[in-house]
């Protein structure tokens, strides 16, 4: 497995929108389809629900890591998701100036491996009801059940429901989030 560098969660941003359709067995994210035998980022430059996320990756210099073999989990916030945060806050954090901040939010976003919904379900069972999932950050993400759909409770305590689940990548796995966790 490669090393991860700080900038390696902004790839997590760039996956899908909030609604999956499928064509000829490729979920169509942001308009796009998604195929299961390209990178996280050959992928997510196609999503026009993740543009906001794409140039954060960008700007965090983790273009390369979520182009590597991973294999990654990436909760992907939309630009729905960004746009929840207080005025000014991305244009804050693509400056140059704050790219450590910036890529400790988006390696917030990436479990290292592969984790289907069905993995995180199981592991939400084995903890009688919560998950805990180690970030690449290196904080942790608490993960449960409400209402049928999978939820992230982030360290101060903030929610994101994951909109979209189960888009397969070459190197990983993206469930599309509707809230930008933070670490």
């Amino acid at each position: 497995m490669p090393t991860f560098r700080p900038a390696l969660a902004a790839a997590l941003l760039l996956a899908g929108t909030g609604a999956a359709v499928y064509a000829r067995g490729n979920p169509m994210v942001g308009g796009a389809a998604m195929y299961a035998n390209k990178t996280i980022v050959q992928n997510a430059v196609n999503s026009h629900d993740h543009t906001t996320l794409v140039a954060a990756v960008q700007a965090a210099g983790l273009v390369d890591t979520l182009n590597s073999a991973g294999p990654f989990t990436v909760f992907a916030p939309t630009n729905a998701a960004f746009a929840k945060l207080p005025a000014g806050t991305v244009d804050t954090l693509v400056r140059p100036e704050n790219k450590a901040q910036l890529t400790g939010i988006l390696t917030y976003h990436v479990v290292a491996g592969r984790m289907t919904s069905a993995d995180i379900a199981r592991a939400i069972r084995a903890g009688h009801g919560h998950a805990t999932l180690t970030t690449v950050q290196g904080e942790p993400l608490t993960a449960m059940m409400a209402g049928g759909r999978l939820v992230l409770t982030d360290a101060h305590g903030g929610t994101s429901m994951v909109t979209t689940k189960d888009v397969m990548q070459s190197n990983g796995v993206i469930h599309v989030v509707d809230t930008v966790l933070m670490p």
